[in-house]
């Protein structure tokens, strides 16, 4: 199993580009299954839950092909109807290819979705929906079956006891393109990811306006056509990667950062004393290049997580790693996923004082974080592990990377050519270790060879 291994204390400097975002890409190869003709993504980072997303497809009979950036998708086969376990498990975002299926096929069966283990994340909304639709939904042996004859237009509200549900959104908005009739999803999801989907949709001859806005209209069409599109930039990776410069004190600059997306992340760097600048005039906010930098001495501040275009609670894990080495005490409630404290011991490991109490914790700062052996429990959380190791006092070694492998492309090698002293160090023979390539193909050609 692969650890990184990081000598902290080094300052980062130097130019990346924000890779495209996993959490879009996701729906985006799931609304495939909408039609028989290509779908072309482009701007597609090499991921473990990409890769696992093309595996899930093949078995539902959808052709991929890979390229360093790229992945087209194409139905050959119909057919197919059943997401198994041993794929969904792997990925919560699985369950993103139901409402397509469904609209599509008028059959559909998958497991019950995996992903990160920080506290129950119910699939209700999904299937009180697609049933508004017209659907019967069943649960038979973990197993969701779903099936209709042609799913019918209705108002539907989307809103849960956190918020609205992005992938609720995605489905459910996915599966109305080819109902019959007028659909309307109130307390839909306002993320980027779902105006990304959205606009896909509609260059394939879908009709939906209002993506991005708590009341989404889509009327039904009775087929779907090829496309070319550009994913959007990750503003999860965006944010960590200027948070990384932050933390040691560095000067970045990253290009194709989608600020339009962060602006609440944005507003809490600014009160912490850390600059995002954009330093190229460009009139597209979703895509500029923009220089990070920091004070030397931060300042404390109060972070709530709330729906988009709240602050996201993707970045609460980074944030928390920063705040250590801000002067004063920070508070963060975490609102989406009140569970979502994984990273909280480790960071204790480390020298941070961190109190927490239900939902909220205490960051008391400043912290002097010493290097210590680690453990990754989720995404996010194995992301500010390596922020704290990068500001760390010493050797910091993060056990169980594949969380991170999850949803960063070649992080250790991002930040080393930024100037960090990082390695991914492999329990596997020498010989059997391959250094990860430039792109997808080579990331599915790495996975595959490691296995699930």
């Amino acid at each position: 199993m692969d650890v990184f291994v990081i000598q902290g204390g080094h300052r980062l400097s130097g130019r990346i580009r924000v890779e495209g975002a996993k959490n879009a890409t996701l729906p985006l190869m799931a609304a495939s299954l909408l039609t028989d003709e290509t779908i072309d993504l482009r701007n597609v980072a090499g991921l473990r839950d990409i890769v696992n997303m093309t595996k899930l497809l093949g078995e539902l009979g959808v052709q991929s092909g890979l390229g360093d950036d790229r992945v087209s998708l194409k139905t050959i086969d119909p057919t197919a109807n059943h997401a198994r376990y041993e794929i969904v498990s792997t990925m919560r975002a699985s369950i993103c290819v139901l409402g397509p299926m469904l609209a599509r096929r008028g059959k559909a069966i998958i497991s019950m979705p995996g992903g990160c283990a920080f506290g129950a994340r119910p699939v209700d909304l999904h299937l009180r929906g697609l049933e508004a639709l017209g659907a019967k939904i069943e649960l038979k042996g973990g197993d969701i079956h779903a099936t209709c004859d042609r799913l019918r237009g209705a108002t539907i509200f989307l809103g849960g006891p956190f918020g609205s549900t992005v992938l609720g959104t995605a489905n459910v908005m996915s599966a109305a393109t080819l109902a019959r009739g007028r659909t309307t999803i109130e307390c839909a999801a306002c993320e980027p990811e779902v105006v990304d989907l959205a606009e896909m949709l509609n260059a394939m001859g879908a009709k939906i306006r209002g993506a991005g806005s708590p009341r989404i209209i889509i009327d039904g069409v009775d087929q779907l056509g090829p496309v070319v599109h550009q994913i959007m930039p990750d503003r999860i990776v965006a944010g960590t990667y200027a948070i990384a410069a932050a933390i040691t004190n560095g000067e970045v600059i990253l290009d194709d950062f989608p600020y339009d997306s962060l602006l609440a992340a944005i507003d809490r760097l600014s009160l912490i004393g850390v600059h995002v600048e954009k330093i190229e005039p460009d009139p597209d906010d979703r895509r500029c290049s923009v220089r990070v930098t920091s004070d030397r001495t931060l300042r404390p501040t109060i972070i709530t997580t709330q729906p988009h275009p709240g602050f996201p609670t993707d970045l609460q894990a980074q944030f928390m790693a920063l705040l250590c080495h801000a002067e004063g005490n920070s508070i963060i409630t975490e609102k989406i996923y009140p569970e979502r404290f994984l990273h909280v011991a480790e960071l204790g490991r480390m020298g941070a004082r961190i109190y927490r109490e239900g939902p909220t914790t205490v960051i008391q700062g400043p912290s002097k974080l010493v290097g210590a052996p680690v453990m990754a429990s989720d995404l996010r959380a194995s992301a500010s592990l390596v922020l704290a190791g990068l500001a760390a006092e010493g050797e910091t070694v993060v056990n169980r990377v594949y969380h991170i492998d999850r949803g960063y492309s070649r992080m250790e090698e991002t930040l080393r050519g930024l100037g960090a002293r990082i390695q991914r160090v492999s329990d596997k023979p020498a010989a059997a270790v391959e250094p990860r390539g430039a792109g997808l193909r080579a990331a599915a050609a790495q996975f595959m060879q490691e296995g699930d």
